[in-house]
């Protein structure tokens, strides 16, 4: 085969050969339990064999065609058990292709020499095996190959000639022979000319479209590397100047509290643009098949959102209570999202391993740190406890990974009584601004 067949991308799909006979044909015997040429080169040669064995019924069975016959019966009948024979070393045609013809031409030879001319016949096992070299092997080897089976089985038919002369059997049969195994080798390599040219042009289909995808994809990159600097000038541009106006109001608001506000007004306005902006920007960035979702445009999750998260896990089947204790405080945003992933696969853990379990929920806020204890009770069923098969999956791995991620401390594991645990402390700076004075607790 061509270097060029063998460099198909791995990743295009090939079109499935024009062939339908072809196709129909091995739907049918794979239907059959017949996978794999071995197997149906099998089922061929008995087939051709059984056909083989059923001739002399048939040919002796008529008195006027027996009647023709110069010989005994005997001749014709070892003339078709020699064929049927032949025809069984087709099993070989297709794993050892040489091999299947040496033997199959050397058989026929042997007939022709031993038996007399008049009962000699030419089986379909020569054509078939000549057809099955012309379609596996290069056109030179096959044309070399041929020329051997025709002196083969010329010589045969000589030394039948020598033995018993009849000239006019003697050159039909000759010519038969040659003309067999010439037509055969022509409709083998024509058919193996056909196959390597619908493979090219399937292999080059592949490639055309594999070339079409990457200039596609190159696009695309160049266009979101475009996208992704716009995206840096204006955030660079517009936050630099609400950082330059942000002192102008530091300064001002004593001395020109009007003015500030203006300036104060202005920076609004500007932070509302940026963030419009930079949302068009970064909604064309988002990968392909990602958007256009209703859930896409949802703000992102955090603490603030944990009462909806608790009702939805109530009408889930999971009794959950959620309590709020100390300081009101909401992370950073980045942060946050990790607090309410946690809380949430916690909710789905616990909704899996101990089903109907009541889960209790505890944010408590601290000056400098969030915790948050997710705790569900033991399962009805202690085959179906949390601690042995959770510890097996991935929720505790990503949650891990996410604490990790914003210098969380996290800890899992099963309690005394049975049930499970999971904390999470997450840092929040004593000064950062998203921290917010003490309200008390809220239960």
């Amino acid at each position: 085969m061509p270097a060029a067949l063998s460099s198909t991308p791995a990743d295009v799909p090939i079109p499935a050969r024009p062939d339908r006979i072809s196709a129909w044909f091995d739907h049918r015997l794979s239907a059959i339990g017949l996978h794999g040429r071995f197997r149906r080169d099998c089922a061929l040669a008995v087939l051709l064999a059984l056909a083989m064995a059923a001739l002399p019924a048939v040919v002796l069975a008529d008195p006027a065609v027996a009647g023709l016959l110069p010989t005994e019966s005997t001749a014709v009948r070892l003339s078709f058990v020699l064929l049927t024979g032949q025809t069984l070393l087709l099993c070989l045609r297709r794993v050892a292709p040489q091999l299947c013809l040496g033997l199959v031409v050397l058989l026929q030879g042997v007939m022709s020499a031993l038996l007399p001319l008049e009962v000699t016949l030419n089986g379909p096992a020569t054509a078939v095996a000549v057809y099955t070299c012309a379609t596996l092997l290069p056109v030179r080897r096959t044309v070399r190959l041929v020329a051997g089976a025709a002196l083969v089985g010329s010589g045969g038919i000589l030394v039948a000639l020598v033995r018993n002369p009849a000239p006019v059997l003697g050159i039909t049969q000759l010519l038969t022979e040659v003309v067999a195994l010439a037509a055969a080798a022509l409709v083998g390599v024509s058919v193996a000319t056909r196959r390597r040219y619908v493979e090219l042009v399937r292999v080059h289909a592949a490639e055309a479209l594999a070339a079409q995808r990457r200039r596609a994809e190159a696009a695309v990159g160049r266009e979101r590397n475009r996208m992704a600097r716009e995206l840096h000038d204006i955030a660079a541009h517009h936050l630099s100047g609400m950082v330059v106006q942000a002192g102008v109001v530091e300064q001002l608001v004593d001395r020109d509290p009007e003015r500030a506000r203006r300036i104060a007004g202005e920076v609004r306005r500007q932070g509302r643009r940026t963030l419009r902006d930079l949302r068009m920007v970064v909604g064309t960035l988002r990968e392909p098949g990602t958007g256009g979702r209703p859930e896409d445009d949802d703000p992102v999750p955090g603490l603030a959102e944990l009462d909806r998260l608790v009702e939805t896990a109530r009408e889930l089947g999971t009794p959950v209570d959620l309590e709020h204790r100390g300081r009101a405080v909401t992370p950073p945003p980045i942060t946050d999202v990790t607090c309410y992933r946690v809380v949430q696969e916690a909710l789905a853990n616990a909704r899996e391993h101990a089903p109907g379990a009541p889960v209790r929920i505890t944010v408590t806020g601290a000056p400098g740190q969030v915790m948050i204890e997710i705790g569900s009770a033991p399962a009805g069923n202690p085959a179906e406890r949390p601690g042995a098969d959770r510890m097996r999956g991935y929720g505790l791995i990503g949650m891990r990974e996410r604490a990790q991620l914003v210098g969380a401390e996290f800890e899992a594991g099963p309690t005394a009584d049975g049930g499970w645990l999971v904390r999470l402390v997450v840092p929040v700076e004593p000064s950062d601004p998203w921290d917010t004075e003490d309200t008390g607790d809220a239960a």
